[in-house]
């Protein structure tokens, strides 16, 4: 496999930032001619410039040494991006999937770097953030996004000016602000499977200095997965979900503004089918047993999910004067989450599950930014609090084994930090940042066994069994940028991430003690460290008819939390400490500009991950398994490629076209062993190849006639097409192991949709 060193990398960056730089040069002499050219040029017909808050100020794309991809209300629409979930592989090196069984909990992954374990006493690798506010946990991230009106992605540990599990990159989600004007938006959507989505927004005009604008969504669709007569449900994957958004924005005083958010989301519908993927012989299931995707099931167990997400943030910003401006950014989240799942996909009692989860979090971010002649800065302290429970219990084989699965968990953290970049010359800048945080974590845990539903429950873990401990560090960031002229940026970085540790809230093991259980409960697993060198080249080409964006990067982990699937009777996961690993990589954005309203749009992504230690706590004498174990959502290359056509201008409207493409190669979803054979193979654990998901593409079009004159209104008229080329790949899973006969199951991708969206603006 390619490695890419780090001498290397400089030298490739270097020449290839000095390889633009020369034409960029020959174009113009001076930065004061170069910036009056691009104005006239953008003029004449040019990339659209972007904005981002990626350093919490507004900057330009390409003056931002971050590697960072921006998405703006025009991409939202015509992506079709409602959900977290939906801006899987938009970006270079993100990959967004939904956790096994489920369709409303992310795992997203950024660089290779991810965490799969769904529970609440584990926290994400990427940090997803709305409107300012973090949220907490994967369980519920996937949420209606209703007046969504930009979308960034950072790559990369952003613990800096971030913090807190942003070990990956971070996601900022921002909804659109009032405008103080009479205007709205409706839409109406219906498709396949009696799919229907409708949309309204509306913007009332300011009164008093007050803003408001209301959105709501309701989406309902049939299930793909039809169901047999004696099943408990009617069918899997269906659709019921609605969202509402409220903004209201004080704009009265000249110098201080008041902004206030609330969202709701409400889902009750089927879970994503577990499909039975494969069983050995003997357990009788292999009639229900197939890995192609199936839309029939037989089924005996009640099977649902539901979310109830409510969010409020608060943010007030005073402007002390045109340099300094504070900020205060107050968040509070509630989560009710709930599950019942199927996990043998059959109609005989084999597996069944349920999770039942309140968790409430609030956060505080208070920020000092301001600026001098060629100094820019950011100050801020920042806490978080939260506070959740999860019932898991589970029945497997006809009820031989029941269990009583509960735990809590909660998080007291706060940090201080800073951010500065300093021009030392017109185009030599320079960028310090540090961070120092503390997080208390805390687990309360109780586990029981009992064999029939006549007798009490035994305790490995008895209630009451409580541990915490306190985690902290400190995270500096460094970097140089150069600006050749207005066309080439290059920078370079070293930058820092951390995930805090915390307690194996699900572990339980029914053939070790009492006392071995609760000494496992106790003991923390430590923190995950991320350093990160990166190499970044931003460049306008072609008078800013091109946009070409290259970071290279290598990352070094340590202290790797790795999720382990237990397979010990109970569905368990334990968290370990598993190693170091390494990744290195290289990643492109470019876009064109064809003609005038069509643009071409490439992403690509090259990831080498792999570990440098590997200490699996079955194997004896911890032997390093660094050559036999999978590293998880890490795809060797994955890319999107989207052109946005204007086809025509009609006196009927404007006629558009997308069509986007993106494909991801095969990865592993377990850390599982590689080996089938050999001296490194053991029978009984799994084997990650079972688990693998095939490398795939995903092919998505929309035909658009937008700007029809509606008397006071415009509309426009949409037919599109999901998944076009019907790609049936299972797209994630769950391995039992071979002490549930190698009971493994299946999710899939949805089958080809088609539909049409009318829209009315005014």
């Amino acid at each position: 496999m390619l490695r890419i060193q780090l001498k290397r990398l400089f030298h490739i960056v270097g020449v290839a930032g000095l390889s633009m730089a020369v034409p960029a040069f020959a174009q113009s002499a001076m930065a004061d001619t170069d910036v009056a050219a691009t104005q006239t040029k953008r003029s004449a017909g040019a990339l659209e410039e972007i904005v981002v808050t990626a350093q919490r100020r507004e900057e330009k794309l390409q003056d931002v040494p971050v590697a960072v991809s921006a998405f703006t209300e025009a991409d939202i629409e015509n992506r079709g991006i409602d959900r977290l979930d939906d801006l899987n592989a938009l970006a270079p090196g993100l990959q967004i999937s939904k956790t096994p069984s489920n369709s409303t909990i992310s795992q997203i992954s950024i660089r290779g770097i991810t965490q799969i374990n769904p529970a609440i006493y584990w926290d994400p690798a990427v940090g997803v953030y709305v409107d300012g506010v973090y949220i907490g946990k994967a369980q519920g991230s996937i949420f209606d996004l209703v007046d969504l009106a930009n979308v960034e992605v950072l790559r990369g540990p952003q613990g800096t000016l971030y913090g807190r599990n942003t070990l990956a990159g971070a996601i900022n989600l921002i909804s659109r602000a009032p405008t103080g004007e009479w205007a709205g938006k409706a839409s109406l959507e219906v498709g396949d499977y009696n799919a229907m989505v409708q949309k309204a927004s509306v913007d009332l005009p300011e009164m008093k200095g007050f803003r408001v604008s209301i959105g709501a969504r309701s989406e309902r669709r049939d299930g793909w997965v039809k169901t047999s007569r004696t099943s408990p449900l009617n069918d899997f994957n269906d659709r019921h979900n609605d969202g509402l958004r409220l903004a209201v924005d004080y704009v009265g005083l000249d110098d201080f503004t008041v902004a206030y958010r609330y969202d709701q989301s409400n889902v009750d519908q089927s879970n994503n089918y577990d499909q039975l993927y494969r069983i050995a012989p003997g357990f009788g299931l292999d009639d229900y047993a197939s890995t192609d995707r199936e839309e029939f099931a037989d089924v005996n167990s009640p099977s649902y999910e539901e979310s109830r997400v409510t969010g409020h943030s608060l943010t007030l910003t005073w402007d002390l004067d045109d340099r300094n401006t504070l900020k205060s950014i107050s968040g509070y989240r509630r989560l009710e989450w709930n599950d019942s799942l199927d996990l043998d996909g059959s109609p005989l009692n084999v597996a069944f599950t349920q999770r039942f989860t309140d968790y409430d979090q609030f956060s505080q971010d208070l920020q000092w930014i301001g600026s001098l002649d060629r100094l820019n800065y950011v100050a801020g302290l920042y806490y978080f609090t939260d506070d959740g429970q999860t019932n898991n219990p589970q029945l497997f084989f006809d009820g031989a084994a029941e269990y009583d699965s509960r735990y809590g968990t909660g998080t007291d953290a706060w940090a201080a930090y800073g951010q500065a970049d300093y021009k030392l010359l017109d185009a030599l800048t320079l960028t310090l940042g540090l961070r120092y945080t503390s997080e208390k974590k805390k687990l309360d845990r109780a586990f029981g066994v009992r064999t029939s539903p006549d007798d009490p429950y035994y305790y490995l873990i008895p209630e009451g069994t409580h541990a915490a401990e306190t985690f902290t560090d400190t995270t500096p960031m460094v970097s140089v940028a150069y600006r050749f002229n207005e066309s080439v940026n290059v920078y370079a970085k070293y930058t820092e991430g951390f995930k805090s540790g915390g307690f194996n809230g699900e572990y339980s093991n029914p053939m070790a003690t009492p006392e071995d259980n609760i000494a496992e409960t106790l003991t923390p697993f430590k923190p995950e460290k991320q350093k990160s060198f990166e190499l970044g080249a931003k460049t306008d080409l072609f008078g800013g008819r091109a946009r070409v964006n290259v970071a290279l990067f290598h990352n070094e982990l340590e202290d790797l939390q790795a999720s382990i699937f237990l397979g010990q009777g109970a569905a368990a996961t334990a968290v370990r400490n598993a190693g170091e690993a390494t990744v290195e990589g290289v990643e492109v954005e470019a876009v064109l500009l064809l003609t005038a309203g069509t643009t071409l749009s490439l992403n690509y992504a090259y990831l080498d991950s792999q570990y440098d230690e590997f200490i699996d706590l079955a194997i004896p004498d911890r032997i390093n398994q660094a050559d036999n174990r999978a590293f998880v959502h890490a795809p060797e290359n994955a890319y999107n490629l989207t052109l946005n056509s204007l086809l025509a201008e009609t006196a009927w409207g404007r006629l558009r076209m997308v069509v986007d493409y993106s494909y991801t190669d095969s990865f592993y979803t377990y850390p599982y062993q590689l080996a089938d054979s050999g001296p490194d193979y053991n029978p009984n654990a799994q084997l990650a190849a079972n688990s693998e998901v095939d490398g795939h593409g995903m092919l998505n079009l929309r035909l658009s006639l937008a700007d029809i004159a509606l008397g006071d209104a415009t509309g426009e008229l949409a037919i599109w097409c999901r998944n076009a080329l019907d790609d049936d790949t299972a797209t994630n899973f769950i391995d039992f192991g071979p002490a549930f006969g190698g009971l493994t199951v299946a999710n899939f991708e949805e089958p080809r949709t088609l539909g049409i969206t009318g829209i009315v603006r005014w």
